[in-house]
């Protein structure tokens, strides 16, 4: 897909703030620092239109990317960063699970796995929480550059095996550093978004 306008609509906190004008969404869930931003940049030849950081647990807020006029990418907040308070936790996930569980517009989700190291317990419980809403699931499983080509397979078979995936939800390995699997990326999104 050819992105010719993305923008920053709003950084949301609540179901008021979300934009109401029924555009097809695709979340993106993950662990903090396991590459969402990268991935949306690259998704969108951007460098910066997500701000990576170095800083993990950075995402605070719902932010919702608006593509082409056509769909929103919504980047939630990253789990499983030990520096953020139990309280502001406990503050995303209610804010998180408001979202999933509300959002007529939701169409998909992606979930971005380090296909480098098993799925955490973070992400198990990622992964059931969405299909406890019944959303479909895209896991994006990046930094394959960093796996040799021959260790690959096995790589994917334990990602799919350790989140128990559900036959229909896709797993796509990615590389944001050399943009292998970005066209397979784009496809199943927009199988989603009609």
């Amino acid at each position: 897909m050819k992105v010719t306008d993305a923008e920053i609509v709003i950084s949301a906190v609540s179901q008021k703030q979300y934009p109401n004008d029924q555009l097809p969404e695709v979340a993106l869930a993950g662990r903090s620092n396991v590459g969402k931003s990268s991935f949306i940049n690259k998704l969108i030849n951007r460098k910066n239109l997500a701000r990576t950081s170095s800083k993990p647990g950075k995402t605070q807020t719902l932010n919702f990317y608006k593509i082409n006029e056509a769909f929103y990418f919504v980047d939630v907040p990253g789990y499983g960063y030990a520096k953020v308070s139990k309280k502001e936790r406990e503050k995303w996930g209610a804010m998180m699970e408001e979202y999933f569980e509300t959002r007529g517009t939701l169409k998909a989700v992606i979930l971005i796995t380090d296909i480098r190291h098993e799925p955490t317990r973070d992400d198990i419980q990622m992964y059931d929480f969405l299909k406890y809403y019944e959303h479909p699931v895209i896991v994006i499983a990046t930094k394959l550059d960093k796996i040799p080509k021959g260790k690959r397979p096995a790589h994917i078979k334990r990602t799919k095996q350790t989140l128990e995936m559900e036959k229909d939800d896709l797993l796509i390995p990615f590389s944001a550093d050399t943009g292998e699997g970005k066209d397979e990326a784009w496809g199943a999104i927009r199988s989603f978004i009609g």
